[in-house]
């Protein structure tokens, strides 16, 4: 078995905003393990609000590098070897890869799952003034489901913008963390009026005992609350959906089974992405089916994918061909 990590960049088609500040490039880091004849890939994207670096996630892969090239360092020997987060990401979904095409199987199949089929994906709305959110609404009102980022002000007015430019999508908000109680309290029912179905994180992860006291009239979904399985005890009562992302999960193998355990705790699904390419998506379309939500339009994003992308139409993913993963 050999190793190697290597640190990519992706322009995007235009400037990517959030509550935490604006992107011009995704920069994913891709670890790929071969044994000679066939390759598994993973794609993850290291992310500073979980204290990440594209240096920090290159080190802990490189850490596994013995431990992987003598064959020692299986799929779920992985899990404890490091924390969940975007390294482990990346080596566990090469590992799925390179399973699958050494047993000439689909990953799918692999995991015990029924055969994927095409997910709706939500499209993503950079944050903006009112008048460009408008605007990005108008030129995307034939998208079925519109995610808007917000962050505090101005955020009703971006969203009624958001609205009259389309009438017919189903509108899903995200506050990256951005918003206070008080902020919550005037939105979230004039946001229920608007026809709102969803909101992401309102509040910073740590601080979710503030929903305790709150009403939700629009259901709640926590993101950055949400990491793997152990983190879904404590949303319970708080949340209505959770947001599962590889990234956060550390993998395919632990996001299954957050999903299993979200499940039983009587949560609703959504699945998640961090700006990327159909590399790091397509393990995710596994866990997509039957979600709620699906947000996997990071390759909608970016000014071009990589060779053999997930075909989209319009919002439409389709499935991963075994070229790309799995």
């Amino acid at each position: 078995m050999q190793l190697t990590a290597e640190a990519e960049s992706w322009p995007l088609a235009q400037a990517f905003t959030i509550s935490r500040g604006t992107k011009t490039h995704a920069r994913p880091v891709v670890a790929t393990l071969g044994d000679g004849a066939l390759r598994g890939r993973g794609e993850c994207v290291p992310y500073a609000r979980y204290g990440e670096t594209v240096e920090s996630v290159l080190a802990q892969i490189e850490s596994q590098r013995a431990a992987l090239e003598s064959g020692e360092l299986t799929r779920e020997a992985l899990q404890a070897a490091l924390p969940a987060g975007a390294a482990r990401n990346a080596l566990d979904c090469a590992l799925w890869d390179l399973e699958a095409k050494r047993a000439g199987e689909p990953a799918w199949r692999l995991a015990g799952r029924p055969e994927p089929g095409p997910v709706t994906t939500v499209y993503t709305l950079s944050l903006d003034t009112p008048e460009n959110m408008g605007r990005q609404a108008a030129a995307n009102a034939q998208r079925p489901i519109l995610k808007l980022k917000l962050t505090g002000p101005e955020d009703l007015e971006r969203v009624r913008a958001v609205r009259a430019h389309a009438l017919a999508a189903d509108i899903v908000v995200d506050a990256n963390e951005g918003w206070t109680p008080e902020h919550y309290r005037k939105l979230a029912p004039a946001l229920a009026d608007l026809g709102v179905t969803m909101i992401e994180q309102p509040f910073p992860a740590g601080e979710d005992e503030a929903l305790d006291n709150l009403d939700r009239p629009v259901p709640l979904c926590a993101d950055e609350s949400c990491h793997d399985a152990a983190t879904l005890d404590a949303l319970v009562g708080r949340y209505d959906i959770v947001n599962l992302k590889l990234d956060k999960t550390g993998g395919l193998t632990e996001g299954l089974r957050l999903k299993a355990r979200a499940a039983e705790l009587g949560f609703e699904l959504m699945v998640g992405c961090m700006v990327a390419t159909s590399l790091a998506m397509a393990p995710a379309v596994l866990l997509a089916q039957g979600a709620r939500v699906v947000d996997l339009d990071g390759p909608l994003l970016l000014a071009q994918d990589r060779d053999h992308g997930l075909r989209f139409e319009g919002s439409l993913v389709h499935p991963p061909e075994p070229a790309l993963w799995g």
